[in-house]
Formats: C-alpha cells, structure tokens, sequence
C-alpha cells in the first residue's frame, strides 16, 4: 500500500479565477506537508501540465504564506487548447509521472472538472503508451497505477450542482451589493434609473440574490423568464409606480444570460432604451465586468475555500484506483462529497433545460431556496401592496431587542412590507421592549422603510431591557391599547428570554395569548435553534477587513499582534476571523487558557521569531478567561520576547456592530422574516398562539416552540450548547502553525 511519504500531489487553478483560490492552494498545500506527502503547484492551469519544466513547482510551506488574503490566483490559470487533444493529454501525463505526481487537485468550473475525468479514464492508456515509446520506464509506469482526482469549483457565478456556494461566488456578491449601495445613493440624487448587469451566463444566482440584497425593484435571470408577453411594459409600469409612491431611484439588475420566455437575449442596453423610451427619463448602464471576480475574498470565501482545500488533501490520500473522483463542496456548513461527474452532469442538465426553453425544469433543479428567494424578491419589489384586504385584517407588532446586529433593518423593512402586501397592518416598536412598555409605537406603511435593506443600525432602536416586574404588566397593557395580534422581535439573547417570559406569563396576562416570534439577529452568533444570526457575517468581515491591515503594519517589523474580538462567552467571531486571516492562535471561551498553553505559544513564537519570522497574529475572544486578559496576554509576551519581538494589542471593539449588512446577512434576513410573516399569519388564521423562534439549521428554516429553549442553552454562558463551527478548531490550527518540517 502507497504510504503518505511516497505520494505526490499536484493542484492547479483553471478557467476563470475566483476569488478564494488562493486560500484553497494554501490549505491544500499545508494539508499536504502535514501528512507527509509532496505537493506540486501547477502554473497556468492545464497549459503548465501540457508545458512541464518550470511551470511545474514543488511548494514549501512558506511558499503560501500571506497569500490567504489575496484575490485571483498566484499560480495562474490560463486556456489550454492542447489539453483538449490525445497528444497534449499524453505530455501531461509524461510531465506528471516524470515528478511522481499521481493525485490532482482541480480548481476550476465544470470544463476544466470534465477535462479532469477524462484525463483520468485515459491514465492507464497514455501511461502505457508512454512506456512503449520508451520515454519512461516500466518500474515508473507500475508505480502510478491511477490517476486520483478531486474537484473543488472555483466559479463565481455559483452554478455548480452539488455544493451550496462555489469559490468566489460570496465574494462576488459583495462586490455586487457595493456597486448597487453606491449606484443607489447618486441615482437618488439626479431621479435616475440604472440598469445594471451582472455576470451568470446560466445561472441567475448572482443576480437574483444581488437584487434582493441591494433592493432592486427588478430582476431578469436565464432560468425564469417573464411570463408575459408584454413584459417591457409591465416592467415600466412597476417602475413608474415606484415614482409616483416617491421613489427618487431605480435599479434593475440583470444577469449577462437573461433571456425572454422565447429563449432571445435581453441585453442591458436594450433594457436601456425601452426604461428611456417608455419612461421619459435618464437611465444608464453599469456593466461591472470583471470587478466582480477582483479583490481581496470575503471571510466566508477564505474559511470555505480552506476547509474544502482540506479535505481534497484528506480524499485523494485515501483514495484508490476503484475511488470515484469527488467533488468537494459544502452543503449547510458542512463539507460534503459528491460524485464529480454527477455532480457537472446535472450542471449541464440545468444548462440543456434552459436552451430549450424548460424554464420551470431549471428552476427545479436549482432548488427551493432559489424558487422562494425569487418569490419574495416579486412580493418585496412592488411600488405599493399588490393585493387586496383579507376578511380580518391583523394588526403586527416588529421591534427590535438587543444589541444592533447589522442587517435587522433589512428584516424589518421584509417584514413590514410582506405584512402589508398580505392585507394586514404593521406598528412600529421603537427602542425595543422599553418602547412598547412606554407606548413608543407608530403605523409603518410601505414607504418607511424604502431603503432599509442596506443601512447598518437599527432604525426603529432597540434596548438590552429583559422587563420584569410591573414592566411585564405595562407590555401587557400596551399589547391590548394597540390591539397587537402578532409580535415579531428581531434580536439576540435579551429577546428570547423576554418572550420566553411572556410565554410563561400568558396565565396571569390574557394579552400575551398571541402568536410571538423571535428572529436571531446577534453578532455574537450566540443564539439557539440557528447555525447563523443575523449580524455575524458582517461582523466576521468587519474584523477579516481590519486584521488584513493589522497584518500589513505588523510584517514592516518583527511583531505579534493580540486581537480582541466580541462575542461575550461564544467563540465563533474568533474562531472563524482566525481561520479566515490565518492567526496561529485562537483563544476561546469554550477552551479556556491555561498557563502551560501561554508557555507553549511564547516558546513557539519565540523559536520562530529567531528564525526569520516577521508576523505573529494572536486572536482572543473578550471573555476567553477572566484572568489572562488581552493586556495581560501584551505584557506576557512583550516582557518574554523582549530583544527579539515586540507586541501590540488591538481591541476591535463596536467597530464589529457597525457597516452596513454583508449580502449574506441580507438575505438572511430577508428570508428569515419572510418565513416568520407567513408563520405568524398562519397561527393566526387558524387560532394558535404559540411562543416561537426561528433559525436555519442544516440548510432548511426551522420554527421551534420557545418552550424548548431553555433545553438548548448554557444559561450562565448564553449560548447553544451544540455550536457546529467548534468542529473547525483542528484545521484552524493545523494550518496556521508555523512550519512542522
């Protein structure tokens, strides 16, 4: 059996680049020198297996220092024609083997992942013939017996079957989100219309989620068509609607593959011309090209793109010649794999269905978290409410409670606008459950919250108030004053224990017999029933932002920097931003800090200080340990490594609160709200009233009792007690340590 020692992995980048392919190589190629293996890098995708020579190069370990945080690719890609034929597929073999190299990794799109396959179906034949034109020998050929290959997708245009995110698509997105932030505010000056394209030959991801994001007020992706024959004039109506509700802006985002129900092109300039024509007003196009796949890669692609350039090692070590080539995707936060070719036959299914025109088979296939994104955007979008007055109109209360996590507003603003479009009324509750016990209440209509999808903070305010006492009874009071059949709270721990509270009081106070729900909206990330709260993206990148610069002073001069990041007693913001930035250390509540592990990191700093290295990143989570705090931890370290490092300490702070949302927690929020709207209003209709709380945990959107909360949760913590990221910490610090060898 093939020993770890006598394995040689090759790993190349192809097609177009993605943002998070760097952070991919570098964990592929530590992944690899921790298990002993040798690990090739590939230079210009398939052109440097076609070429040999310099374009083929072994790595070291330092060879992918610093590179996590920067966007393309530092080993190139490039179209490689030759590939294509037998010849060119015989040189690449003979490069390969002339290095030992029998074990691929493939970053790339579903092209360059067929090309793989093929590659490795003709193994046997191109090793053989090689041999019979004496080009290398018998012994060689016998120990390269297979060819095993792993794909990771690097695409930006998210449309790949078999995994949830591609490398580059979040990225991508934000990208997007900013040039629409930024579009916004000057088409509101000048009462412009913008139309602006977007990149997804076939797939509407980027597009339809950019919309939602950015608060667009019109969408045309490849997979769902208009259904309307006459949709330019419908799509002029909606807009002038928009106008005379006062709308100063309009955006429609469309995807470079939009197409009409009769399969022709609808380019953005045609789009153009109709809006200008029909409308009598200035519109422009922004076509953002290739700014889309340019820059640093957000914090979810660095984690992501590590964790799978971890796992492709873990696969092609453990594979054999009967081994299927995989894809390594992640599906719910969690890295999944799948048969590689399945996985790019059902890409090219989606493809095929949407040439002929089986827009409804296409929209299957990408699944029902798209089909209800789609939806939602339709309802959101409208200038006014689109539907008529139900036999009972429901009057619903929002409000915010906790500390401001970005991206309530963009719940709020789904919220109110989905209860409206049902018939129904909304209150708004300002300064949380302090305004609802002081009566600081107001009607919402359509118009207020016309913007609120990308503004950070929280415009209706909110408080850390947990009520008690003759606070209870207040709400009580204000809860029948207002006539509130429905309470929706978006926040953290403070509003799952105040509606637990309510819950539990609806014997003594006949007013909180009403369907109550909470939204988790916390940067901690802290809260039960869902794997993510609103705000902790955001956070994640606020602090991934800062570091990189951190990181950029750091290395002018032989220094360690201390980071304190929030998130009270739950570690996620610095687990995840030390895996995102590559810190070397990671302090968490959940682990404690021990003297002996101070010792253990000083000596290690100590040693690589001594030996040429310029940078140490230390990331803390503020309550690691009541004791060894960040200053301590400063001083500790300073005093040791006098003569040889210095310290400094960085506490991030508020800074992590602030920002406007990340496309993520947008849309997040967006589906989130829509999902408690169309609970609320079922309990309603059929007479419940059950306390509840809302999360996305495995993928699907979960309504749990809030009965079960106290089940769920460290009290004296203030956290879930399963937090699925806890799982990561073994790569965190596999890969971030200084070099084992």
């Amino acid at each position: 059996m093939t020993t770890a020692q006598e394995i040689a992995i090759g790993v190349l980048t192809s097609g177009g680049d993605a943002q998070g392919m760097n952070a991919a190589l570098r964990a592929i190629v530590r992944s690899a020198i921790i298990r002993n293996a040798t690990v090739y890098a590939i230079y210009e995708g398939y052109k440097g297996m076609v070429q040999g020579g310099d374009l083929i190069r072994e790595m070291t370990w330092n060879d992918v220092g610093g590179i996590l945080q920067r966007g393309g690719t530092v080993i190139g890609t490039a179209r490689c024609a030759e590939f294509r034929t037998r010849e060119g597929r015989l040189e690449a073999a003979f490069h390969l083997v002339e290095r030992g190299i029998d074990r691929l990794v493939i970053i790339g799109g579903d092209g360059s992942l067929t090309g793989a396959n093929i590659f490795r179906q003709e193994w046997s034949s191109l090793v053989a013939e090689l041999v019979g034109a004496g080009r290398i020998t018998k012994e060689e050929a016998d120990k390269h017996p297979f060819l095993g290959i792993v794909g990771l997708v690097g695409s930006i245009d998210n449309d790949m079957y078999g995994t949830d995110m591609t490398i580059g698509a979040d990225t991508a997105l934000h990208r997007i989100t900013e040039a629409l932030d930024a579009l916004t505010s000057t088409a509101a000056s000048h009462q412009r219309t913008f139309v602006v394209e977007v990149m997804g030959r076939n797939c509407g991801y980027l597009a339809l989620m950019s919309a939602v994001a950015g608060g667009a007020d019109w969408v045309l992706i490849p997979e769902n068509p208009p259904d309307v024959d006459d949709w330019e004039q419908y799509m002029c109506d909606l807009i002038r609607a928009g106008r005379k509700a006062g709308r100063r802006e309009s955006i429609v985002v469309v995807a470079e593959g939009a197409r009409d129900k009769n399969g022709c092109s609808i380019s953005s300039d045609y789009i153009r011309k109709v809006l200008q024509e029909r409308l009598g007003e200035d519109t422009r196009v922004t076509i953002l090209g290739h700014v889309q796949r340019g820059g640093s890669p957000s914090a979810f692609d660095r984690w992501m793109s590590t964790l799978v350039g971890y796992m492709a090692v873990e696969e092609l070590l453990n594979s054999t010649p009967e081994s299927e080539p995989q894809l390594i995707g992640i599906r719910y936060n969690r890295i999944t794999h799948t048969p590689l070719m399945q996985d790019v036959e059902q890409t090219r299914a989606l493809t095929k269905h949407i040439a002929e025109k089986e827009y409804a088979k296409a929209m299957e296939l990408r699944g029902g978290s798209f089909r209800e994104m789609y939806n939602t955007f339709q309802a959101l979008a409208q200038a006014l409410p689109s539907v008529t007055h139900p036999e009972k109109v429901f009057r619903f209360g929002i409000l915010n409670a906790g500390a401001p996590a970005p991206g309530m507003n963009t719940a709020v603003r789904a919220a109110v606008r989905l209860v409206l479009d049902r018939g129904h009324s909304v209150l708004g509750i300002h300064n949380g459950f302090e305004g609802l016990i002081n009566g600081d209440i107001r009607e919402l209509e359509w118009g207020d919250v016309d913007g609120w999808t990308s503004t950070g903070g929280a415009e209706l305010g909110t408080s850390r108030l947990i009520p008690s006492g003759q606070a209870i009874y207040s709400i009580a009071r204000n809860l029948e004053t207002y006539n509130i059949n429905a309470l929706l709270v978006v926040g953290g721990w403070e509003c799952y224990e105040t509606i637990y509270k309510l819950h539990t009081e609806q014997s003594n106070f006949p007013a909180f017999n009403i369907p109550m729900i909470c939204l988790p909206a916390s940067i901690d990330n802290n809260l039960p029933g869902s794997e993510l709260s609103i705000g902790a993206d955001t956070a994640l990148n606020n602090i991934v932002e800062v570091v990189d610069k951190i990181k950029q002073s750091a290395v002018a001069a032989r220094r360690c920097f201390v980071v304190e990041v929030m998130g009270r007693y739950c570690g996620y913001l610095a687990l995840m931003s030390g895996l995102a930035t590559g810190a070397e250390r990671v302090y968490l509540h959940e682990e404690g800090i021990r003297l002996q592990d101070l010792q253990n990191d000083l000596q290690d700093m100590t040693e690589g200080f001594k030996h040429g290295k310029r940078l140490s990143l230390m990331i803390r989570n503020e309550n690691a340990n009541s004791l060894y705090t960040t200053s301590f931890l400063c001083s500790l370290f300073e005093e040791e490594g006098r003569g040889i490092f210095d310290v400094r300490q960085a506490i991030l702070g508020h800074l992590q609160e602030g920002g406007n949302p990340s496309p993520f927690d947008r849309i997040q929020a967006t589906r989130l709200a829509a999902r408690c709207v169309k609970h609320l209003i079922e309990q309603l209709e059929t007479g419940k009233v059950d306390g509840s709380f809302i999360g996305i945990k495995g993928g699907k959107v979960e309504i749990l009792d809030i009965e079960e909360m106290p089940r769920m949760v460290d009290p004296v913590s203030r956290r879930p007690k399963d937090q699925w990221w806890l799982n990561l910490r073994t790569v965190a610090r596999l890969l971030a340590r200084d070099n084992p060898k």
